[in-house]
């Protein structure tokens, strides 16, 4: 299979590398010159924490020469999806049968998708595949017994989305199809809102932060607000239990493992609060379910947000 990663940060360089493993034919399109160039280099540097090892991968900056793919993943931040895929819809990228799926975080990234693309061209997925970003073309990848789950927008179980499902547990990602691909995007929602702002507001990694009880009630009655705003809205989880998607957050994952985030937040770039957290005010909004804890974390990232991005002078 032909597959470009749209986005190659900590994640999309953890799911294409082990595609690429795999046998699949895979294009990494990412705008971080550095990153690319360590890939073409020397090929994607991914270590499991015990050992490092290389994997030749095709990276560019431009969707642009590639051609025609079988599948696009789409794994930029969410609120670059519309920008990226407007660049990709004026590239050669996407032909008749080309297959686009979100992997992303937060809510709306599909229909973002589907009002560039058309949304016949659009499935979903959740995945709980880890990552963290070394260094430019260096990954730690958390792939071991991390599911994946995908699926049509509209349910039906095709032969388009069987195949995705064969390539990656070809690959040796675990990888299911669902009839319920909503319930499953708010599923891995819970589980962002679990740790995502926690970890990013104090700097800690999963280890030191799991060992907090203080933490885990903050996030559980974070979770427990998100919980209450999708029985509003009709949405069928997997539970009902706050602790589980704080406990299922971290499972298989190094306590080294920090969060997408917090990596933003370390690297003096957007993170993605407004889709995560932000989301489950919005829609707290819609339904008239109060949302008083995630507004807070959302209320401290973007303070977070808006010191180191113009006032903090270094990292260091």
């Amino acid at each position: 299979m032909k597959i470009c990663m749209l986005g190659c940060g900590a994640l999309g360089s953890t799911i294409g590398g082990t595609l690429a493993q795999g046998g699949a034919e895979v294009y990494f399109v990412d705008p971080w010159q550095e990153h690319v160039e360590a890939i073409q280099k020397m090929g994607l540097k991914l270590t499991d924490e015990k050992k490092d090892w290389f994997v030749p991968i095709d990276a560019r900056t431009s969707p642009q020469g590639i051609g025609p793919v079988d599948l696009v993943i789409v794994l930029v931040k969410s609120f670059q999806t519309k920008k990226i895929v407007e660049n990709v819809k004026t590239s050669d990228l996407i032909g008749a049968d080309t297959v686009v799926m979100s992997l992303q975080n937060g809510l709306g990234n599909e229909e973002t998708i589907a009002e560039v693309l058309g949304a016949d061209k659009v499935v979903s997925g959740k995945t709980y595949v880890g990552g963290r970003l070394i260094g430019p073309g260096y990954v730690s990848a958390g792939v071991k017994g991390k599911y994946t789950y995908i699926g049509e927008l509209d349910g039906k179980k095709t032969e388009r989305i069987q195949r995705i499902a064969e390539e990656f547990n070809k690959a040796g990602l675990l990888c299911e199809v669902s009839d319920n691909i909503k319930g499953l995007i708010w599923d891995k929602l819970l589980i962002n809102v679990a740790a995502g702002a926690l970890c990013a507001i104090t700097r800690l990694p999963y280890g030191p932060l799991y060992e907090e009880p203080v933490i885990q009630d903050c996030a559980e009655a974070a979770i427990a607000e998100a919980i209450s705003v999708a029985k509003a809205a009709g949405v069928k989880l997997k539970s009902e239990d706050p602790q589980y998607p704080w406990f299922a957050a971290s499972q298989g994952l190094p306590p080294t493992f920090k969060t997408s985030m917090l990596q933003s937040i370390e690297s003096k770039r957007p993170t993605e609060i407004d889709f995560i957290n932000g989301s489950i005010v919005e829609w707290g909004k819609k339904y008239g379910i109060p949302t008083p804890v995630n507004q807070t974390l959302v209320a401290c990232v973007k303070g977070i947000e808006k010191y180191v991005l113009q006032y903090e002078p270094s990292l260091q």
